[in-house]
């Protein structure tokens, strides 16, 4: 099950790009291997261990499981930037200036490391007198040459007295933005899953439709670290539709305009769940209402001026019909040029979505509907694709729609008024706006 997803997505992800696989005990070892063999064992970045329970299940006979794995790997390692995570008013509280250095706060870090290097053991004097040499089994972290200018420099802190052993003094100005994360998440800083469940219970109203739903914190922390402001996130087992949750949270808080892409097959919810009873059939239509409520809940809370709408596709067969004659199966009675040979129940929105798809052009683009001559129009990112399927497309409408100059139009074979309209238009747009590309379903 997972191989053919795994394949699929080492071809959709950047080159710059990571995924990162939750699991649990049972298969942690075998996706080692599936990803190492589909992506490559250099890079593997890191196996993370996520507390997702902090009590107890008393009913399990030996260990009750608290935690998930976290498989994070990259499609080129060479390629991945960490972002690291933010440091917190602990962290930087840590940073003082008790010696007034006017290159502003600092904090001092050992100057001794292991095992022995001969050059770098050598005698230091403090300002207090003392002469010290590192201890058993350890060096200086540096080399004398380099001390000196390091103690000339004012870098080296001997403590108030002047006669403490000496350490580094790091500047909060020289550390670098984020702090390297380490492989164990502690609920208290990521959450965990029941947390998770219970938020989502609040969220809609006190009804439970989730046993063991990922925390939002969780995946905020995975797109920190990797994401740009304009990433692109896809989630293809969306569930309870955390990823989504979590990308607009993060974008309320750095401004950012990340998008995501949740994909989940339509599974029915059980008729006796309280899912099922609220009205929710499958788990597409929790996580289409999670998502709404979400964005709702974040505009109350914050006043970052982000996007929070999203489309809603479903995969399905083609628009058209199959319609194939055989030489002899066509006569004057069956011929009709101008048949409409969409399938019942269509919509124009279908239509805009196939089209846009078979010119390759995204999904997530601007679209709008704007009037003209009477007829309604889609606009897909300004005048990149312009699409009509009204009826009646004339002469009159080709002039109008040429003032526009779009890149593409499209219309369907039944919507012109006759066979002489068709061709007039084709015409007209060649003349009046020669770079529009005309398509005809």
């Amino acid at each position: 099950m997972m191989y053919p997803r795994l394949k699929l997505a080492r071809n959709l992800l950047t080159q710059d790009g990571v995924i990162f696989i939750s699991i649990d005990d049972n298969e942690v070892h075998n996706l080692r291997k599936l990803c190492d063999e589909i992506f490559g064992i250099g890079n593997f970045i890191a196996s993370v261990i996520w507390e997702r329970s902090f009590s107890p299940v008393n009913l399990k006979k030996h260990f009750s499981e608290s935690h998930d794995y976290i498989i994070a790997v990259a499609k080129d390692l060479n390629s991945l930037v960490c972002n690291g995570l933010s440091r917190t008013d602990d962290e930087n509280g840590r940073y003082k200036n008790p010696d007034n250095d006017p290159r502003g706060p600092w904090a001092s870090s050992d100057m001794t490391v292991g095992p022995p290097v001969p050059d770098k053991i050598y005698e230091i004097e403090t300002p207090g007198g003392r002469k010290l040499k590192p201890t058993s089994g350890r060096c200086w972290l540096f080399t004398k040459t380099k001390y000196q200018e390091m103690e000339a420099d004012n870098r080296i802190w001997f403590g108030k007295s002047g006669n403490n052993t000496p350490r580094v003094k790091k500047f909060i100005s020289e550390v670098k933005d984020g702090i390297t994360p380490m492989t164990v998440w502690s609920y208290k800083d990521v959450g965990h899953s029941q947390e998770a469940a219970q938020k989502l219970k609040i969220l809609f109203d006190g009804k439970d439709f989730f046993d063991y739903p990922k925390s939002a914190p969780l995946l905020e922390r995975v797109f920190q670290l990797y994401s740009n402001k304009d990433s692109i996130i896809l989630d293809f087992f969306s569930g309870s539709a955390t990823t989504a949750h979590a990308v607009m949270q993060l974008n309320a808080s750095d401004n950012g305009s990340r998008k995501f892409i949740q994909v989940q097959l339509p599974e029915e919810t059980d008729e006796k769940s309280e899912a099922y009873k609220a009205g929710y059939k499958n788990l597409c239509e929790i996580g289409k209402e999670r998502i709404r409520r979400a964005a709702q809940k974040i505009k109350e809370e914050t006043t970052a001026d982000i996007d929070y709408g999203f489309r809603v596709y479903r995969l399905d067969s083609s628009n058209m019909q199959e319609v194939y004659y055989k030489p002899q199966d066509y006569d004057q009675s069956n011929l009709d040029l101008f048949a409409d040979h969409v399938k019942p129940g269509r919509t124009a929105d279908d239509l805009l979505a196939q089209v846009m798809l078979d010119w390759g052009l995204p999904l997530s683009l601007k679209i709008e509907q704007v009037e003209v001559s009477g007829k309604k129009v889609f606009k897909v990112a300004e005048n990149s694709l312009y699409a009509c399927f009204d009826s009646g497309i004339d002469e009159e409408f080709a002039k109008a729609i040429a003032q526009d100059e779009p890149l593409r139009i499209v219309f369907k074979d039944s919507s012109f008024k006759n066979d002489t309209a068709k061709t007039n238009v084709k015409q007209l747009l060649r003349q009046l706006s020669p770079e529009t590309e005309m398509k005809v379903i």
